[in-house]
């Protein structure tokens, strides 16, 4: 499709790129005639407002904590723009996870929005700016192949989206006036739009400079440079990650909806293996099943899905999902349903593609299995983040060193400077879980890992086993065998719940359910 010259005045930055890009192929008429024409004869527009959207409450709470924590100093929280692709083709947008989270907007974000929380007092006033709809007596109506009406459909205005998301808006080209506010103090979420970082870099840097040349140059930190780490905006980033760590009762409830998502996706899977073992890229059936009840439940799967077929089972982020599905193998399946609102499953399962396990995959399986729920049996509110992967180790070393893998006893390996067991499970057993596949990620480690787990949270539990198919260490039987088996867990008031325990776990759970959906 052609992409022709924008011409309207409240953009959020020049679009002479894509014009570039693209100029040698516009065939939009720019006659006044035509401009005239187009811009006329349209129905009204049935513009009555929509009741604030269910999250609305839930993201106003999550600012006013944020709020506190940064009382007095203006935030700026950007969305992030369409990345390119391939020339004029961009890749489909998602907003920062961040900027969802305060705002409630997901999969319906506007391109190039920004929260900007602008201290008041001892609290601030929150405000999104977006690009707004364009009125149908513009080009941008009809020529801009971007955020053009006739390209890529309508488009909300500020009413609809304040009353939506109950906040205030403004128009992007009011956002100038933000960063003609600018001081030292002002914040932004460095990784989440470039472009805008940098414009704030260069407010910051303005201001400390005007400073200099004021009564108040004592006052002005001279610690800014452009593009440079800044350490107040990672706190900033620490906070917004630390801020997930424990999910309210709407972000749990859209846990489960995802979770419920993902377990459909893999029963289609494994209803379509004869169509799936007869094809020479088998792992790209799985890929694509799954991909679409993501896009049905969903927004989108939650990140790559990892159809892991054979030896390929024993590459931890196989993505690529272009070799053969063969009866006798295991497919070990890592994939998750994102909701709209961005919220992500994450679970894995590793299954016999002829229904059977073989005595040495089954022998294998269990093991795995055993680590799983040793390190379940450790969630509870107080215990610390790093011992459900402890408890995990344990059998994972306990089993090698029983099979005769491990040059040392279990007791051995699993002291700190040994760990022999961990060629065979190099990853770690959890991670947290929400808008993020891995989500919290800036959280401080004294937070996160050595961190205390709180009724609320989410994250998952996946030891794994993987016997690359040239591994001598091994017998010639284990060779090319992988297994993971991965839930997502939710910390109760007095332990904890497996959110996806109802998608088969036990070997034999896991052969009915391959016997069950081939009848």
């Amino acid at each position: 499709m052609a992409n022709t010259t924008d011409t309207s005045t409240s953009t959020a930055r020049p679009s002479s790129e894509e014009d570039d890009r693209n100029a040698n192929r516009s065939t939009t008429p720019g006659s006044e005639g035509f401009k005239r024409y187009i811009g006329s004869g349209w129905a009204e527009r049935d513009e009555s407002l929509p009741s604030a959207r269910e999250q609305a409450a839930f993201a106003a709470a999550r600012r006013a904590k944020v709020s506190a924590a940064f009382t007095g100093i203006r935030l700026i929280l950007p969305a992030g723009d369409m990345k390119q692709r391939a020339n004029d083709t961009d890749y489909p947008f998602r907003a920062h996870s961040a900027f969802a989270h305060l705002t409630g907007w997901g999969s319906d974000s506007e391109p190039g929005a920004v929260l900007v929380l602008e201290p008041n007092g001892d609290a601030h006033d929150a405000t999104v700016y977006f690009r707004e709809r364009a009125g149908r007596d513009t080009e941008e109506f009809y020529a801009d192949a971007s955020i053009g009406e006739f390209w890529i459909g309508p488009r909300p205005s500020l009413a609809h989206v304040a009353a939506d998301l109950g906040l205030p808006t403004r128009g992007i080209a009011d956002f100038d006036h933000v960063i003609d506010s600018v001081d030292t103090s002002t914040l932004v979420l460095r990784e989440a739009d470039p472009e805008i970082t940098e414009r704030v870099d260069h407010a910051r840097i303005r201001y400390a400079a005007e400073a200099a040349l004021s009564t108040n140059a004592s006052d002005a930190p001279f610690s800014l440079e452009v593009g440079a780490e800044h350490e107040p905006d990672a706190d900033l980033a620490r906070v917004l990650s630390e801020l997930r760590l424990v999910k309210d009762e709407f972000e749990v409830a859209e846990m489960r909806a995802a979770i419920d998502a993902t377990a459909r996706g893999f029963t289609e899977v494994l209803e379509e293996l004869p169509r799936i073992t007869a094809e020479v890229r088998g792992e790209r059936v799985i890929e694509g099943v799954f991909a679409t009840r993501a896009r049905l439940d969903g927004n989108d799967v939650g990140y790559g899905s990892i159809a892991a077929a054979g030896p390929h089972a024993t590459i931890l982020h196989w993505t690529r999902n272009d070799g053969p599905v063969v009866p006798g193998d295991l497919v070990l399946l890592d994939a998750g349903v994102e909701r709209d609102t961005y919220y992500t499953a994450d679970i894995t399962r590793t299954f016999p593609v002829n229904g059977t396990f073989s005595a040495v995959q089954r022998q294998v399986y269990e093991a795995v299995l055993e680590a799983a729920d040793a390190a379940f049996r450790v969630v509870k509110p107080g215990a610390i983040f790093r011992e459900v992967h402890a408890a995990a180790m344990e059998v994972i070393a306990r089993k090698t060193a029983e099979w005769g893998f491990l040059p040392v006893s279990a007791e051995e390996s699993l002291q700190p400077e040994n760990q022999f067991h961990r060629r065979y499970m190099v990853h770690g057993t959890s991670h947290h879980l929400g808008l993020d596949v891995h989500d919290c990620a800036q959280a401080r480690r004294s937070m996160y890992m050595d961190g205390v787990v709180e009724a609320g949270m989410v994250f998952t539990i996946e030891p794994g086993l993987y016997f690359q198919p040239d591994d001598l260490t091994v017998p010639e039987e284990f060779r090319g065998i992988g297994v993971r088996i991965e839930d997502d867990i939710l910390v109760t008031e007095d332990g904890a719940e497996n959110l996806s325990a109802a998608i088969p776990r036990t070997a034999g759970e896991v052969e009915a359910w391959v016997a069950g959906a081939a009848s």
